[in-house]
């Protein structure tokens, strides 16, 4: 009898899905495999990326009807996807035109050439808002101007289009073939054209711009008009801080192919044409004009009213290069310069003369009603000089100090035991300068501990350890002076410490001018002369036994500000004593503090590092102009990597005035020192318990005191890292 077996529904499935499998093997298959898929596109959505980068690949012109292909990319390189028109963007769309300007009238009209300049093809003319028209200021004229404009993508619905892979065509709502108002533009395929992007979102912002030739499609080999570059433009500002028009402009060729020639402010009445508001702006306080009423030459304040009725008043600009007529200073040529950067020597352009030196330059200019037509009288081979021929006289003087120095010698003591040494001025050949030339009230300065922090104030200040020539011995032979320390006695360790000779001296030189006479070195007695310092390092030594330790190597101060990057904003000329940057030699940590009733307890400090910080030209969100354009936060626009370690200067010790007591004095240890520097007028008591609380001392009665009590451990926690961290917020 054969055995039943009992199969369960799972044990049943199981044996039939093997049936089945055999079943086909046996049947075999001759089935194609489908194709792959298409690969997913790998991308970040446009409202989470924080970072974003626009890029134009293709423009196209038909009938005027304009379409542009661009692509957005993150940091890494990952397609941004999911644009659409209702996100904050615009497009804007220019074209470079050969312009010309018709000077005078019938017979005597003639064809000026202006050069190349941006015409916007999207412009609106705008009346003045009377409600932002500031009551009672004489300095503006409100009238219709015509602004350059963008449009926004919102405005239509069929303009952008989504490849949903990060690349995007938007066809323009403005047809450029038929421009006739509010300004018309003929449109010409040979001429480059511009287009340009701006797209703001909550968390970043984008800019880009196309330049191409319509007729040929090219991109390369075409007209150009690149003047200056940003970069040059971050040399004194951060690149935070201009972002403009609400941040949604950061590029400067967009700036520039919108702030057209045309272009004006109706609340001002003044031009926002982009090079005659760069130089209006950055003249600042010296913008000059002269007044046929008042029969002098008169502040000509440049106001721009911006959205809301905000007054930019930049007659409070404190433009920090010096010389200004040194156009070097942003207009930089040289290896991977912008096309056009000698652009400014072409002289073919007003705007930026009268924009500088206003409309009536000078008495001169009224009295004969010279007009604003300036190439007429001023360029090469003209009546009077053309501007590279007039910023260029102000340059040679400057240029010859550069290649002069300034020779130490017979390095010593006197008789009655006080430091005593020659010096001269050499030319550029190594020949001696003669008195005539040199402004003997010009000094040099001595010191030493050049390597810590130089002589204390009590024990040695600056005002005695600097000496004029006319304090000094002449001598015709060799054209030397010997000067004399008399106002100071040496330490009494000075063996071994390292001292310093800084030259502040000065040669004099005409002006050149009318006539274009030769700029060179001239009798000092001669009325208006112009005084420079000549340009040369200062020499260290080490002491020994009452002279020079030729054997001996000086040591160097720790690192603490770039000088290159205080010259690369500054200039030649930073305030005074102009020979490179040697602040701190007389403005030194214990120098006495200033009445100023505006600080708080009447007394202000004067060291180097409150006149770097708390200067107003260093921080105009909150003094000069309060444009934001210049932010001292970025501890790196100044400082080195290293040069703001703390600990490395523990015998340092600062006088500041007691701001709860009249201005009283008081000493501060080293760390806490150089951050009062900026904080002090805003300390309150929990700052002043914290310092306290971790070694530092806010209320020293000496600088012996503090330096016996100071126990400071501040470079625990805030390391240069943590510093940069904090003042970036």
């Amino acid at each position: 009898m054969m055995k039943g077996f009992n199969f369960n529904a799972a044990t049943k499935a199981i044996l039939g899905a093997g049936l089945l499998s055999l079943t086909l093997v046996g049947c075999g298959s001759d089935g194609k495999d489908g194709e792959d898929g298409k690969d997913g596109v790998i991308g970040v959505q446009i409202d989470t990326t924080s970072t974003l980068k626009a890029t134009f690949t293709n423009a196209t012109i038909d009938a005027g009807k304009l379409s542009v292909d661009f692509s957005l990319e993150n940091a890494n390189g990952v397609a941004v996807l999911g644009l659409t028109k209702d996100h904050d963007l615009r497009f804007g769309i220019a074209q470079l035109a050969h312009v010309t300007e018709t000077i005078g009238e019938g017979e005597e009209a003639v064809e000026a050439d202006r050069g190349f300049q941006w015409q916007a093809y999207i412009n609106a003319k705008k009346d003045p808002n009377p409600s932002w028209v500031p009551e009672g200021d004489t300095d503006i004229n409100p009238s219709a101007q015509f602004q350059a404009n963008v449009e926004a993508a919102s405005k239509c619905d069929a303009c952008l289009v989504d490849h949903g892979d990060g690349t995007y065509t938007y066809t323009f709502q403005t047809n450029i073939a038929g421009v006739t108002e509010p300004v018309p533009v003929t449109f010409d395929a040979d001429n480059t054209h511009r287009a340009t992007l701006e797209l703001e979102l909550p968390q970043v912002t984008a800019n880009a711009h196309y330049d191409w030739q319509p007729s040929s499609g090219k991109t390369d080999g075409i007209q150009t008009r690149d003047v200056v570059s940003i970069e040059t433009c971050y040399t004194c500002h951060q690149p935070e801080s201009l972002k403009l028009h609400g941040g949604r402009r950061i590029d400067i060729e967009n700036c520039a192919s919108c702030h057209t020639n045309t272009s004006g402010d109706p609340e001002s009445g003044n031009s926002v044409d982009f090079t005659y508001m760069i130089h209006a702006i950055h003249k600042g306080e010296e913008r000059m004009t002269y007044s046929p009423t008042e029969e002098k030459m008169v502040q000509a304040p440049y106001k721009v009213i911006g959205y809301g009725g905000g007054v930019h008043d930049y007659s409070k600009v404190m433009y920090p290069q010096g010389p200004a007529a040194d156009c070097a200073a942003c207009h930089v040529e040289g290896a991977k310069a912008p096309a056009n950067a000698d652009l400014f020597k072409a002289d073919l352009s007003n705007n930026a003369c009268i924009a500088c030196h206003s409309e009536l330059p000078s008495d001169t200019h009224y009295k004969y009603n010279s007009g604003t037509n300036c190439m007429s009288c001023h360029a090469d081979g003209g009546y009077a000089r053309s501007a590279a021929e007039a910023h260029g006289d102000v340059l040679k003087a400057f240029d010859m100090t550069k290649e002069m120095s300034v020779k130490f010698s017979n390095i010593g003591v006197d008789a009655n035991g006080k430091f005593t040494f020659k010096v001269q001025v050499l030319d550029k050949d190594g020949n001696a300068v003669g008195t005539e030339f040199l402004d003997t009230g010009s000094r040099v300065v001595m010191a030493w501990d050049s390597d810590k922090d130089f002589p204390g104030y009590y024990d040695a200040s600056y005002s005695n350890r600097r000496i004029a020539l006319k304090e000094g011995t002449y001598d015709a032979t060799d054209k030397s002076y010997t000067l004399t320390a008399s106002k100071i006695d040496l330490p009494a360790d000075a063996n071994g410490k390292t001292f310093e000779l800084w030259s502040a001296l000065k040669v004099c030189f005409n002006n050149g001018g009318y006539g274009r006479p030769e700029v060179v070195m001239t009798d000092c007695a001669t009325e208006g002369v112009r005084k420079l310092e000549v340009k040369d390092d200062a020499l260290h030594f080490v002491w020994k036994d009452g002279g020079v330790d030729d054997a001996a190597t000086p040591a160097m101060r720790r690192e603490i500000v770039d000088a290159t990057t205080c010259q690369g904003c500054h200039n030649q000329q930073v305030f005074h004593y102009d020979n490179g940057v040697n602040c701190q030699t007389c403005h030194t940590s214990d120098k006495t503090t200033k009445t100023d009733d505006t600080y708080p307890g009447g007394k202000k400090p004067t060291s180097f590092a409150y006149k770097a910080h708390g200067a107003s030209g260093h921080y105009l969100k909150y003094a000069g102009a309060q444009t934001g354009t210049v932010l001292k936060t970025d501890c790196s626009t100044c400082h080195t990597d290293k040069g703001i370690t703390l600990g490395r200067a523990p015998d340092r010790v600062w006088r500041y005035g007691d701001k709860d007591n009249g201005g009283a004095d008081i000493w501060v240890s080293s760390d806490a020192g150089a951050c009062l520097s900026c904080h002090q007028k805003y300390m309150g008591e929990a700052a002043k318990s914290h310092i306290e609380t971790n070694g530092g001392i806010v209320d020293g009665t000496s600088a012996d005191d503090v330096r016996t009590r100071a126990k400071e451990s501040c470079s625990t926690c805030h390391s240069p890292e943590q510093i940069r961290g904090l003042h970036s917020k």
